[in-house]
């Protein structure tokens, strides 16, 4: 049996909604200051070379000296990054997740995140706790669309959590939105809208195998026809959604990148089907160029294929195969986004996964975490930097995180636009 975190929150998201409201925030946020830091020393991209004086006033950082600011701190030694983002999780979507795990956001100094495939009432109660002073900030994704005989109907239907078997009028056009062609995605797009999904997700699984349709075993593991996401897509961003492909297989890799997503979720291959090899994961190098050409994002969710039982054999292949295609990407300057899709975790869960993995070194892994990501997440705000109208949202590290990744673990202080973030006792 497939253990994957996602199949548990999707079925948490549609059928746990009406538990208790979450735990009390572990959290505080502090009013906005004005602030000097002085000696201080912050990561721009590659390392921590910028050093100086920083001001903060109104939760940005400002080119003005304030001649009495209302704190003032001495930074010698220590380091300044931007605060990290999640791409891909699950746990914070409605109520019951949030309640549980969105102090270990701040904790961890994950700000930013973005939540997929949440039943859109149990995102609308997380949307309520979410994007405060002393929380995560959060993208909702409550338009999933897949295939009637596509994924995760089989596992959602299937129930592998042990609760009431769902039927498929539970779950289709509620949980997950269901088009098999062309002309059901015209006839089911007013359904869409209703759903205020932040972004639009679609899953793709070995598109290019049309004759698994006829397998019963196949059932609810597929996806979507590969004539549908083009109109999907076309339809999507005419009404300024960004999409997101799930992909399975390199062959979904390249439909995705037909279609013009803007995203593409999960590096291929975090676990092998049955048949399948390692070559049928594998991108190419044409297909990573296309993909940077396209400037078409890639989450990378590598940590994702520890959730999955595996033989020795298996499991180290996929781990070679993670490491060949982040080569292959990053020699074709594919923008990398960080995302662990995780239930447990969050980003810096992925951040430690590929750490271990090696192709990218730490300024490029920290790049990432901090800048590319967020930036991406929400590119009509200015994250991520430390100049004159960024917004004032930091982390303070004892030690260099370059040379010592455990850094992030040991978090001096959490500023959030100009707000300090307090642990409050218990």
């Amino acid at each position: 049996m497939r253990l994957k975190s996602t199949i548990f929150c999707l079925l948490a998201g549609f059928a746990l909604t009406a538990l208790a409201e979450p735990e009390a925030p572990a959290f505080k946020a502090g009013p906005p200051l004005s602030m000097e830091l002085k000696n201080a020393q912050w990561f721009d991209g590659k390392g921590f070379a910028k050093r100086g004086t920083l001001y903060v006033k109104d939760g940005k950082f400002s080119a003005q000296k304030i001649k009495k600011p209302q704190r003032s701190l001495d930074l010698a030694g220590q380091f300044l990054i931007p605060p990290l983002a999640e791409a891909h999780n699950h746990n914070l979507q409605n109520a019951w997740g949030y309640g549980r795990y969105a102090n270990s956001y701040l904790r961890d100094g994950v700000f930013y995140a973005a939540m997929h495939c949440g039943e859109p009432k149990g995102a609308s109660a997380a949307r309520g706790l979410a994007n405060q002073p002393a929380a995560p900030d959060i993208l909702f994704v409550t338009a999933c669309i897949t295939s009637s005989d596509g994924q995760p109907l089989a596992q959602l239907l299937g129930d592998e959590t042990g609760g009431a078997k769902l039927k498929l009028d539970d779950v289709a056009d509620k949980l997950v939105l269901i088009m098999d062609n062309p002309e059901q995605v015209a006839q089911k797009w007013p359904l869409v809208a209703p759903r205020k999904t932040d972004l639009l997700k679609l899953m793709l699984s070995r598109s290019d195998s049309p004759e698994l349709r006829a397998d019963p075993k196949q059932q609810g593991r597929l996806g979507l026809k590969p004539d549908v996401p083009p109109a999907i897509v076309k339809r999507a961003h005419k009404d300024g959604l960004r999409v997101i492909a799930h992909v399975d297989t390199a062959a979904d890799f390249a439909l995705a990148l037909q279609s013009g997503v803007d995203w593409i979720d999960h590096l291929p291959g975090y676990f092998f089907h049955d048949g399948l090899g390692a070559e049928a994961y594998r991108i190419s190098a044409e297909q990573a160029g296309e993909a940077a050409k396209q400037r078409v994002a890639v989450v990378t969710a590598t940590a994702a294929a520890t959730l999955f039982r595996a033989p020795p054999e298996t499991q180290a292949a996929i781990r070679r195969l993670q490491i060949d295609n982040l080569q292959t990407l990053k020699t074709a300057g594919v923008k990398l986004l960080l995302g662990s899709d995780v239930f447990s975790g969050n980003a810096l869960t992925e951040l430690r996964h590929l750490d271990g993995l090696g192709v990218l070194d730490r300024p490029a892994l920290l790049r990432m975490a901090t800048i590319s990501t967020p930036q991406t997440l929400y590119p009509k705000r200015r994250l991520g930097c430390f100049e004159p109208g960024c917004e004032a949202s930091f982390l303070l590290l004892a030690s260099n995180p370059l040379n010592d990744l455990d850094a992030l673990s040991r978090i001096q202080l959490r500023v959030k636009q100009g707000r300090v973030l307090t642990l409050q006792s218990p």
